[in-house]
């Protein structure tokens, strides 16, 4: 396990290195509505995949960026095999228009069980890591979930999908959430959120429009800080089929997937 989290470590640093190499030097490609991709993408995600896969040739790779449309990152994934999840730069639109909250995701898992994660923010220098059964740190330094049970004293931040419609669940779930909360914040990085739930920064998260690699790290990282973490109808979470619900508490979990639950 020690040699997993090191090279989930090393190669997050150099995803994130890559980042702010690119920094100042970004050709923007359209993504999407909303969603904007750049080089330093699929420059983060080589620098990661040639760090695991040297190490671990054996493995698989499933990365958020394709560099084409027949290699799309969830074809041919078998049972029971190491899966590499990356994500080379969660926070896209933070990063081009140079604000904070962007980072480097890197995790390992198996038989949906996560083994190892690594959250790296390349802005602060701050490395979020997680072995399964082992704790979680923040620059080698424990970290621990928030022990508030009360969502009206908690701050809870929420992710939305980049086209999000005006009368759509998500919508509805943030209003309820908005007014049962302390307060809402939504940062644009969906692994940075379950970090900060896991440090105790945040007391909550949620969000349903998200990808394996958005939360694959950030997930194991935060529930080895303490925090429950389920998907967002308080089902057990599924890292394939992924929308989650994390709280610093089993309380405020419950008072949370309660005032969601008010949006259907």
């Amino acid at each position: 396990m020690h040699d997993f989290l090191t090279v989930c470590e090393q190669a997050a640093r150099a995803g994130g290195a890559v980042l702010q190499d690119w920094v100042d030097r970004i050709t923007i490609r359209e993504k999407g509505p909303k969603d904007l991709v750049t080089e330093a993408d699929f420059a983060s995600q080589r620098a990661i995949r040639q760090i695991v896969l040297s190490a671990f040739p054996d493995h698989q790779f499933v990365g958020e960026e394709c560099d084409s449309a027949d290699d799309h990152p969830l074809i041919a994934l078998n049972h029971g095999a190491f899966r590499w999840i990356v994500d080379p730069l969660d926070g896209t639109l933070n990063y081009v228009r140079g604000m904070p909250s962007y980072s480097v995701s890197v995790a390992l898992e198996r038989s949906g069980e996560l083994l190892a994660g690594v959250v790296f923010d390349p802005m602060l220098d701050e490395c979020f890591t997680a072995a399964a059964g082992q704790g979680a740190f923040l620059n080698e330094r424990p970290i621990h979930a928030s022990r508030r049970t009360s969502l009206a004293d908690a701050l809870v931040a929420i992710s939305f999908s980049s086209n999000v419609g005006r009368g759509s669940i998500e919508v509805k779930r943030f209003i309820e959430a908005l007014h049962t909360a302390q307060s809402i914040r939504r940062t644009g990085s969906a692994a940075l959120n379950l970090c900060y739930v896991g440090a105790g920064r945040l007391d909550g998260y949620f969000a349903s429009s998200i990808q394996p690699w958005d939360v694959a790290a950030g997930v194991l990282i935060a529930r080895e800080s303490g925090a429950a973490i389920t998907s967002i109808t308080g089902r057990d979470f599924d890292l394939w089929r992924p929308d989650v619900a994390a709280a610093g508490t089993a309380e405020l979990h419950a008072e949370l997937i309660q005032a969601l639950s008010r949006a259907e």
